[in-house]
């Protein structure tokens, strides 16, 4: 079976990595996996044929759409863009389109996407089934009467059905989405999307970054990087300030997007027994290494942090409530604290890592279903069967 697969990132990397886990999934199908933002350092596996739409991002603050070429106008990539993926569905003919985020999201890509979808609709020479592929939970809108109305009539023309990747007995869609009742077509809730940490591999990861007997190691990092330069300056700052500082060896790693100023700033602000990096392939068997995070709180994140069962100390990201609301809901699947502003003062965090390092792991009783990216797999596949 054929799927394409688009996911487009604005600003982090999770929307790209949960993607990426999902389509590890289908490894027994030919995937086309579409992306439209700046490039990351990952590789797709054997099995994925990746398409890079000319790149698209957004800034912080969400206030529009910039060319990653900055000799290209925005206007001008739309149209190459649109061509690109159009083309791209007469060429492959999938039978399936598997679409991240739309319509609850990404609607400043809606001049590429409804174009693909209205083709399918009116059967044009494109006959696949499609669907829309959702997180737990929704960035808050200003006007919702009008984002409700728009997303509910785009789902019921234009898709198939929707897959969220959340686990309901934690945190249902419905609570940052009042309309679900109004969506007609099938709605699946996978289990979270997350990869799993390696085991095995643990004491290995321990060893290689030269943690001995009685040492902790603390991993820092901030998903792309875009955002999270104030998390990481202030643990650097803190790590100064700790009790027997030389045995807490902390890695820190700042994301591919992070600006070079502000790189080099952590740099500036690592002093011995610190490492920073730009980006750790396999960060869950890191993260099941370590015996502290410190980390923003978006969903890949916290997923993570939840199938590493590392103890957190999670800042979430003010833009929205996003963060804030998944961070407070986790509170019994996870070891994980809250941050607030004031604690990123370096004493006042100094003395919370120091604190969470000498309690240690606390035990988890209500686990939560991490299998969502299998999940996705085992729909399809029946949705095939006549």
């Amino acid at each position: 079976m054929k799927i394409i697969v688009y996911c487009q990132h604005v600003l982090g990397v999770g929307h790209f990595f949960r993607t990426l886990e999902i389509v590890k999934a289908l490894n027994a199908h030919d995937i086309v996996l579409v992306t439209g933002g700046a490039a990351l350092p990952c590789p797709v596996p054997a099995h994925v044929r990746q398409v890079n739409l000319p790149g698209l991002m957004m800034d912080d603050h969400f206030n529009g759409l910039y060319s990653v070429d900055p000799a290209r106008t925005v206007e001008a990539v739309k149209h190459e863009r649109q061509q690109i993926l159009e083309q791209l569905f007469f060429d492959e003919r999938p039978d399936f389109f598997l679409v991240e985020l739309y319509p609850f999201g990404r609607k400043a890509f809606r001049f590429e996407l409804d174009p693909v979808l209205s083709l399918i609709r009116q059967d044009k020479g494109i006959q696949c089934r499609v669907v829309c592929s959702i997180r737990d939970i929704l960035v808050e809108k200003n006007d919702v009467t009008a984002y409700e109305t728009r997303v509910v009539n785009t789902l019921n023309q234009y898709f198939d059905g929707v897959l969220i990747h959340s686990d309901p007995k934690l945190i249902r869609l419905d609570s940052s989405f009042s309309r679900m009742a109004e969506v007609r077509i099938p709605i699946v809730y996978t289990g979270f999307v997350t990869p799993l940490p390696d085991p095995s591999a643990v004491a290995g990861v321990r060893k290689a970054l030269g943690i001995t007997s009685g040492q902790s190691l603390v991993v820092v990092s901030a998903g792309g990087g875009t955002v999270g330069a104030p998390l990481l300056k202030a643990a650097l700052l803190a790590h100064r300030h700790l009790v027997n500082r030389d045995r807490v060896k902390m890695m820190v790693l700042t994301g591919p997007y992070m600006d070079e100023e502000a790189v080099d700033a952590i740099h500036s602000l690592a002093g011995e027994g610190v490492r920073v990096e730009p980006f750790w392939a396999d960060f869950i068997t890191l993260l099941a290494a370590a015996d502290l995070s410190i980390s923003m709180a978006g969903y890949n994140t916290c997923m993570n942090l939840v199938a590493a069962g590392v103890t957190a100390l999670v800042w979430p990201f003010d833009q929205n409530r996003e963060q804030r609301t998944r961070a407070g809901m986790l509170a019994d699947f996870a070891d994980m604290t809250m941050l607030e502003q004031a604690h990123l003062e370096p004493k006042v965090l100094a003395g919370m890592i120091q604190e969470r390092l000498v309690a240690g792991k606390n035990k988890i009783v209500q686990p939560l279903d991490l299998g969502g990216a299998q999940a996705v797999g085992k729909w399809i596949e029946q949705k095939e069967r006549p």
